[in-house]
């Protein structure tokens, strides 16, 4: 037939080489500005709010006596598809390795073709640390000049990096089963001091952030005093560090209401809450009055890990490798 072009059939058609843009650990933390980060998170949980944001429940995968392995998935418009994959193993610490482990794959949203390829242990870390140091942006009192760490591994390094970009703290106590641990921790911040004794730490503080890998309450609920805001990023199911006591005393405040599923998607430390009387930081984010009422009532934020907190982390990330000098690549 004159003039008729046959068009290619998908058979003929191959993906060839392309070049996919590859960061290592030291890259992305190079690349991953912690002010954009917070402003960028807090954007994220306004969106997550309005519905912009698609990431389904986070599968796991079990291996007796080892450790778990999560996938977490996210996209809203404008971004690039984020996958990450994370491995909690925690006998890695007597390797000399971190307990947890990433990877983050994005993707181009027109294509579904990758584009970047990049470790996500750091970012996993910092991004967890970020959105709790958030909450205390948003549900804190301002005129707050006390905070506890309790913990002293990579959350607890995180938390004490971000706490003063939020608030002008007059000291930051560190609590650790490991003395020393808190001590050397300390040792990074002028305003920070090892603490033995949790309980008065706890006491005094006007901002409280557990951040260990206990299977059991590391503070007693009593000890919190009326005022301060507490956050919590643990996992350990079945139970976890927080105490259950603290959810039902407090305005309780959460990354979405999945958080009340059951593990892995949710927070086991939550079981016995009630989603009903929770916010999420979304809408604490777009109405503050959804937040902290009072300066005397006690704010809780429980974190689960969510996949808009990796895509919004991953996304800046990549945003500014590409914009920066040439960065390594590899052909795929």
């Amino acid at each position: 037939m004159t003039g008729f072009q046959a068009s290619v059939a998908s058979f003929e058609i191959a993906k060839g080489e392309r070049a996919i843009l590859l960061l290592s650990e030291a890259e992305v933390e190079r690349h991953l500005d912690l002010t954009q980060l917070l402003d960028g998170l807090e954007e994220g949980f306004r969106e997550l709010e309005r519905g912009a944001v698609q990431s389904p429940p986070r599968p796991e995968i079990t291996i007796p006596r080892a450790g778990f392995s999560l996938t977490m998935s996210a996209w809203m418009p404008g971004m690039q598809i984020c996958v990450k994959v994370v491995n909690v193993f925690e006998a890695n610490v007597d390797r000399s390795l971190p307990s947890h482990l990433a990877m983050i794959t994005l993707y181009d949203p027109n294509t579904g073709a990758t584009s970047c390829v990049m470790d996500g242990t750091y970012l996993t870390g910092v991004r967890t640390a970020a959105s709790a140091v958030l909450s205390v942006r948003l549900l804190s009192r301002t005129d707050s000049q006390v905070a506890t760490i309790v913990g002293a591994g990579v959350q607890a390094r995180e938390h004490l990096r971000l706490l003063p970009m939020v608030r002008d703290f007059e000291r930051i106590n560190i609590c650790s089963l490991e003395y020393e641990h808190a001590r050397r921790l300390a040792e990074r911040n002028d305003r920070a001091r090892p603490c033995a004794d949790m309980q008065a730490a706890v006491a005094e503080s006007d901002v409280v952030c557990l951040a260990t890998h206990s299977p059991r309450p590391v503070i007693n609920a009593e000890w919190v005093r009326p005022g301060t805001h507490v956050s919590s990023v643990g996992y350990h199911p079945p139970d976890g560090e927080l105490p259950r006591a603290l959810a039902y005393r407090s305005r309780l405040v959460v990354e979405s209401l999945d958080a009340f599923e059951p593990a892995p998607v949710g927070c086991s430390d939550l079981s016995e809450a009630d989603p009903s009387q929770a916010a999420t930081l979304g809408a604490v984010a777009l109405d503050s009055e959804l937040g902290r009422t009072a300066p005397e009532q006690i704010t809780l934020y429980k974190a689960m890990g969510h996949g808009m907190e990796d895509l919004i982390a991953a996304n800046l990330v990549y945003t500014n490798a590409v914009q920066s000098a040439p960065t390594q690549t590899m052909t795929w």
